[in-house]
Parts: structure tokens; C-alpha cells; sequence
């Protein structure tokens, strides 16, 4: 077949180093560490031996760091799905996986994945760690709710949102060491649909201290997961 990229490397990500090739002979193959140093001496290797394309596998999030180097120094890249470019079977060593890619990409036989722009993937970070925050957020409250059945403190009986202005309050008074029912009935909102008294019948606690500390340590993990920075 015809080569169509002459100045081809290709690299087997790994965890803990990377194997580069630039061509199919045993001294064509170099193995790099992971750290930034490693990186730069990769690129400045590439870069002596007339490198200008480079193909390389997806492999996790091990690729990410490497790829931004290997850009940022101008290379074409080619970022490949690994089900594109497995070794034939019984042949697999690192050196033989990125020589088989080099070679691959040397003969134009591979394609690389679709990748968003900088701006987009940057959104996509933060909106993908939002939503991480939302479903953390989402478990500690029901956590919360449990303790507080658990106390037999009905709170989610009397007010539509225990994460709400009325709930909240009345959680934080909790775990100040409050246990008057009138006292907590009246940290009740302006907007709330129920009573002081009927508030007040359901926060009558059994004061078990194991369940007490349960519900203060999910409060703090609250507050650290429902900052208004990012729940704007």
C-alpha cells in the first residue's frame, strides 16, 4: 500500500509512560514517562526526527495531558479509537502496539475522533462537574432526611423542601443543639403553607446523639456541595 504520511509517529498511551515510534525498525522506539519534562523531551525528540504527524489511541484520561503538549507544539494530530487500531492477536507489547499504529497511520488507514474546540470543551468541564455537584448534592439531601426520620423529626412532613429557607433553618437550629419544638417551629418562613403548631408536632426528637452527628456531618457536606458560586 502507499504510505501518505512519511513523517509519521505513532504512540501507545500508557499510565505510568508512553511509547513513541517513528518508524517500523527496533531503534525507531522510544518509551517516555508521564511528567511534564517527559513530555517536553517527547516533543523536542518528535520534533528532531522531522515528526509531523502523530497518531495515538484514546485510552482513558491518560491521553488528555500528552495530546495538549503534542498541540501546542503545532503536530497534526490524529486521536483514534482504540477498537480502530488493536494489534493482531498474539501480538501485544507496548512496542508492538505503537508500531502497528505508526503504521496504520503511515498507510492513512486511520481516523481520528471528533474533538469540540477549546471554548467547548471547557464548558463541557464545567457543566460535567455541575451535574457531578447537582447528584452529590441530590444524595446528601436524602441522607439527611433519613437522620432526621431517624430522630423522629418529621420535617419532610410539614414543609415541601427540607433544603428549602424554613427547612434549612430549622436543620441548622438542629444541630446547634436545639431541641425545643416551639423554638424550632419558630424559625418557619413567612412563605411556609403549615403552622408554628403544626410544625412544632412534628419536630419532637428522640435525641439519639449517634443520629445527631450523622445529620451535622451530612449539613457540612451540604453546604460544601450547594455553594451558590456554582448553583447560580
Amino acid at each position: 500500500m502507499e504510505v501518505l504520511h512519511r513523517h509519521a509517529a505513532g504512540i501507545d498511551v500508557g499510565s505510568k509512560s508512553h511509547f513513541v515510534v517513528i518508524g517500523q525498525k527496533p531503534e525507531d522506539v522510544k518509551e517516555f514517562g508521564v511528567y511534564n519534562e517527559d513530555l517536553q523531551e517527547l516533543v523536542k525528540w518528535l520534533q528532531e526526527n522531522e515528526v509531523t504527524t502523530v497518531a495515538m489511541e484514546s485510552t482513558g484520561t491518560y491521553w488528555q495531558s500528552l495530546f495538549t503538549v503534542l498541540q501546542q507544539a503545532g503536530l497534526e494530530l490524529y486521536l483514534c479509537n482504540g477498537k480502530f487500531t488493536k494489534n493482531i492477536k498474539g501480538r501485544k507489547t507496548d512496542v508492538q502496539d505503537c508500531q502497528w499504529i505508526q503504521k496504520l497511520h503511515s498507510l492513512g488507514l486511520l481516523s481520528s475522533s471528533f474533538l469540540p474546540d477549546l471554548a467547548t470543551e471547557q464548558l463541557r468541564t464545567y457543566c460535567r462537574h455541575r451535574t457531578s455537584l447537582l447528584e452529590t448534592s441530590a444524595m446528601i439531601t436524602q441522607k439527611m432526611q433519613q437522620y432526621l426520620r431517624l430522630l423522629n423529626l418529621r420535617l419532610d412532613l410539614v414543609v415541601k423542601d427540607v433544603c428549602g429557607l424554613t427547612g434549612m433553618s430549622i436543620i441548622e437550629a438542629i444541630c446547634g443543639g436545639e431541641t425545643n419544638p416551639q423554638t424550632l417551629a419558630a424559625l418557619r418562613h413567612g412563605g411556609c403553607h403549615k403552622s408554628e403548631e403544626e410544625i412544632a408536632k412534628a419536630l419532637q426528637s428522640n435525641g439519639r446523639q449517634d443520629y445527631l452527628f450523622g445529620l451535622q456531618q451530612e449539613l457540612d457536606l451540604y453546604k460544601s456541595s450547594a455553594s451558590p458560586d456554582w448553583a447560580v
